[in-house]
């Protein structure tokens, strides 16, 4: 049977994935586990975080 994924273990392999480290066993048991639309949502709110962040920096590197 299919082991059923929360919405935060989404949001961790996706902030791996933006960091670029990942095991391989680990990604393997990810992509048995986890949910399609969650991946694509944390990944979009993942980008925005990020994004954010960045704009943030910016700002406040301007500004001095």
């Amino acid at each position: 049977m299919k082991k059923k994924s929360t919405f935060l273990q989404s949001m961790v392999a996706v902030l791996w994935a933006f960091l670029g480290v990942r095991k391989k066993s680990g990604l393997q048991e990810d992509v048995a586990s986890l949910s399609f639309v969650h991946i694509i949502i944390a990944g979009v709110i993942g980008a925005m975080l990020f994004m954010g962040v960045l704009l943030l920096i910016v700002k406040t590197v301007v500004s001095l």
